[in-house]
């Protein structure tokens, strides 16, 4: 099994401001990447959908590609 990407770099807290970092976790079509595929722990799969679905209300992730 993967290791969690934020376990790793020591990043506690997932922001919903860092729209690049977001990015790395949403397909193509604009979906959020399930954790099997991203290797991210449940904790941290947590805190990024809510990191995400808020940037997507702020307008800094589209909601559709």
């Amino acid at each position: 099994m993967k290791e969690c990407y934020f376990c790793r770099n020591g990043i506690k807290k997932i922001h919903w401001r860092n729209p690049e970092l977001l990015a790395r976790f949403t397909s193509v079509q604009g979906k959020i990447k399930p954790p099997k595929k991203t290797g991210v722990c449940s904790k941290h799969q947590r805190q990024l959908a809510r990191a995400i679905k808020k940037a997507r209300i702020m307008a800094l992730l589209p909601f559709v590609k």
